[in-house]
């Protein structure tokens, strides 16, 4: 998988042959329900990837420009074991592209050494310390590439409020494995500040939290 970090985003036109409107008349308005048209309410699955819906608070703070590096000593504090800066995969796109990994690194052949399976094809619950690759999704790699390590949602725990997971290869380094790293997303978000007024998106990267910020605990990805 790519290593780092990683979409988005009148007037009335009239026929040139058109009777001019007199200048003091009402402009026209379009009340016939057949041609009026009203406003499309977001397509749900513009927020899925690999058919499992991202959580309402992480498309928000995307939207709002709040889901940022907050900065090394933040997640060093929510991530102790980690030992390799991450990054955050800043959009939808990038997780979706980062996330289209997990279905090379469980297979027979990698799926042993990264610790993945899939759930539909094991003969048992697939459990930490393995991830089940068909219910989750990266949400930061390594920075450095090589490093293969990463950050995941786990929904094994919770469709709407997954918990955070991530790669352990420091504890016992003869093994890959993945750990909790916060009960559910929102706990994660809460832990590295990006709730906080003066979150990420205000501040500079690697400038400290506001005191008393919250801290976690998580993992990152092969």
């Amino acid at each position: 998988m790519d290593n780092g970090p990683a979409d988005q985003q009148g007037g009335r036109v009239t026929a040139p042959d058109a009777p001019a409107q007199p200048a003091d008349a009402d402009p026209p308005t379009d009340t016939d329900p057949k041609t009026t048209k009203t406003p499309q309410a977001a397509d749900p699955a513009d927020g899925a990837v690999r058919g499992l819906p991202l959580p309402h608070l992480l498309l928000d703070l995307i939207a709002d420009g709040r889901w940022r590096h907050p900065g090394d000593e933040a997640l060093a504090a929510a991530l102790p074991w980690f030992a390799d800066p991450v990054e955050l995969l800043p959009d939808v796109a990038a997780v979706r592209r980062q996330s289209a990994s997990l279905d090379d690194l469980s297979g027979e052949e990698l799926g042993p050494l990264f610790r993945q399976a899939r759930g539909s094809a094991a003969d048992r619950p697939v459990e930490l310390p393995w991830l089940d690759a068909e219910q989750a999704v990266l949400i930061a790699v390594a920075r450095t590439a090589g490093d293969d390590t990463a950050l995941a949602l786990d929904y094994r725990t919770d469709p709407a409020d997954p918990r955070v997971v991530g790669s352990d290869i420091w504890t016992n380094p003869q093994e890959y494995t993945w750990r909790v790293a916060a009960p559910s997303f929102t706990a994660f978000a809460t832990a590295l500040g990006l709730l906080e007024p003066d979150g990420p998106a205000t501040r500079g990267r690697g400038e400290p939290r506001s005191p008393g910020a919250g801290a976690a605990t998580a993992p990152g990805h092969p």
